[in-house]
């Protein structure tokens, strides 16, 4: 190709490619018919000149999903892709990938185990309807709130309830209290010792990660002495079900645990799909946490927290 070709078929490209004129004004801009500016073109793309790259994002979580349950052990990953990295952005994408993976999975029988919080709410306005058999639907911490701060925890077991054609086990309960002697005695009531029961039996389980952060919910709850709060802010990185633990995924107050009411973290690692849905920059040290301990085999979570995750470097150690 001589010089004086190879230049108008590197502007023909630069004016249709980078400044996205069409083919009939680079034929009038050059003084060429327009099937001559189709050939320059098509020479561009031959010759290398041009070299288109499709960038699909659904194939790049595809494969952060995999790596993910590859690094974790884990029996599924979710990823979905979120046009920003911020908290109320995030929740809306995750709320829609756990709800349709829920119908997915979710069949005659199970026993579905759910917590509270904006998190979840964002999971349970999306959920479809599904009709399945016999299902039960489960809280699996207490919810009822010292403050005036909202946990969603009615209108998500609502909603569970309505998709899956059942009436929702509450826990009509503080989710920590101040003495182990009051946990005891509400935990000694037959109705409530039923529904912990229930909660034990659950063959899924769906939570997220709670942040170390004095705007969490939980925090804003009233339940934490200064004390309280002093341990956690040094030690934890995160919570599941009211139950903190640190970057190793061991409890970090024995205490506070002993008066939290709900499903331990142990039974959380039992059970058939253990579903933490968490994602965000305040989160990724939490969701670590929680994948070394092993209270997860399932995670949803975003495409950048994902690569988070897979940067650690640090082992899992399960």
């Amino acid at each position: 190709m001589d010089q004086e070709k190879l230049n108008k078929v590197i502007e023909a490209a630069k004016l249709y490619y980078l400044l996205d004129y069409n083919q009939n004004e680079i034929a009038s801009m050059l003084g060429v018919s327009r099937p001559t500016v189709s050939r320059f073109l098509q020479q561009a793309k031959s010759e290398g000149i041009v070299q288109i790259t499709i960038k699909d994002p659904t194939e790049n979580v595809d494969k952060l999903a995999k790596q993910l349950e590859e690094k974790y052990g884990l029996k599924k990953a979710v990823v979905a892709t979120i046009p920003q990295y911020e908290n109320h952005i995030i929740k809306n994408y995750l709320g829609e990938k756990a709800a349709l993976y829920l119908h997915e999975i979710v069949k005659d029988e199970d026993i579905i185990g759910v917590t509270w919080g904006t998190t979840l709410y964002h999971i349970a306005i999306e959920l479809k309807q599904k009709f399945v058999k016999d299902i039960k639907v489960v809280q699996l911490k207490g919810g009822v709130s010292h403050s005036e701060t909202n946990t969603y925890s009615s209108e998500i077991l609502y909603l569970f309830g309505k998709a899956f054609n059942t009436t929702p086990h509450h826990l009509p309960l503080p989710a920590i209290v101040d003495h182990v002697v009051v946990k005891q005695a509400m935990e000694a009531d037959r109705h409530i010792k039923k529904i912990l029961e229930l909660g034990e039996q659950a063959n899924i389980a769906l939570f997220t990660i709670g942040a170390i952060k004095q705007d969490s919910l939980l925090f804003q709850m009233g339940y934490f002495t200064e004390s309280d709060q002093e341990v956690l802010a040094e030690k934890a990185v995160g919570d599941i079900c009211s139950r903190f633990f640190d970057k190793n995924g061991e409890v970090c107050n024995e205490s506070l645990n002993e008066r939290t009411l709900g499903i331990s973290l142990e039974s959380l690692r039992k059970k058939e799909h253990s579903i933490l849905v968490a994602g965000g920059p305040h989160k990724i040290e939490g969701i670590f946490g929680a994948l070394k301990g092993g209270y997860a085999n399932v995670l949803i979570t975003d495409q950048f927290t994902a690569q988070f995750l897979l940067d650690k470097n640090n082992e899992t150690g399960r």
